[in-house]
């Protein structure tokens, strides 16, 4: 089934990922409160990106060896465990370690996505629920500069700089100034620190590297 969210290729929804990721990381430097997170060494060849509203909502986005594949579960919206049993039958066997992962409660889910690498178009696993959510928990993935500030400053309730919004969606290596303009409260170290994590670029050594 063709994919209904007009996902971006793998590369660049890696690289939204990773900026949703970081712009969370600067204006909500406690964890537990952040929508959107991204690990570039959650495995051997995996990177992992995942959002989670607080509320029972969430999508775990895995990318390896076999390209990108997206689990979204919006807890209302969920109707038995079709879905579930679908993702393990239609999504290719290449996929193993993202349909195997037990962090991403694959028996939990109302829509699923994958691509294969090298490839553009995404597939969307049949089965789910007609309203899955996947418009609006992906919608940032899509959407731009634009809406994640209008998104963010409506749930971190702060005024957030567009230009700063946008200059990390465009991958502008991170730099105290920026950091600064979007929370003048940042730890400067510590978010560079999240940098890593996020595999975002940055051109400041960590304290204690060489």
């Amino acid at each position: 089934m063709k994919a209904l969210v007009d996902l971006p290729s793998i590369p660049d929804l890696r690289r939204v990922a990773q900026s949703l990721a970081m712009l969370d990381a600067i204006l909500c430097p406690e964890w537990e409160y952040r929508y959107y997170s991204f690990n570039r060494a959650w495995g051997p060849g995996e990177e992992m990106a995942s959002m989670r509203n607080g509320s029972g909502d969430d999508w775990f986005l895995l990318l390896d060896h076999a390209g990108a594949a997206v689990k979204g579960f919006a807890h209302e919206l969920a109707d038995g465990p079709t879905l579930s049993q679908n993702i393990q039958s239609q999504v290719p066997a290449d996929f193993s370690s993202f349909l195997n992962e037990p962090a991403f409660s694959m028996q939990h889910a109302t829509f699923c996505y994958w691509c294969k690498a090298g490839e553009s178009s995404w597939t969307k696993v049949d089965g789910g629920p007609a309203d899955d959510g996947a418009d609006e928990m992906l919608a940032l993935l899509v959407s731009g500069p634009a809406h994640y500030k209008e998104w963010a400053e409506d749930y971190f309730e702060v005024p957030v700089a567009l230009e700063m919004v946008t200059a990390l969606f465009a991958h502008q290596p991170l730099t105290d100034s920026m950091i600064l303009a979007l929370n003048p409260e940042a730890d400067i170290d510590s978010t560079y620190g999240q940098a890593e994590e996020i595999g975002y670029p940055h051109d400041v050594p960590l304290r204690g590297s060489t």
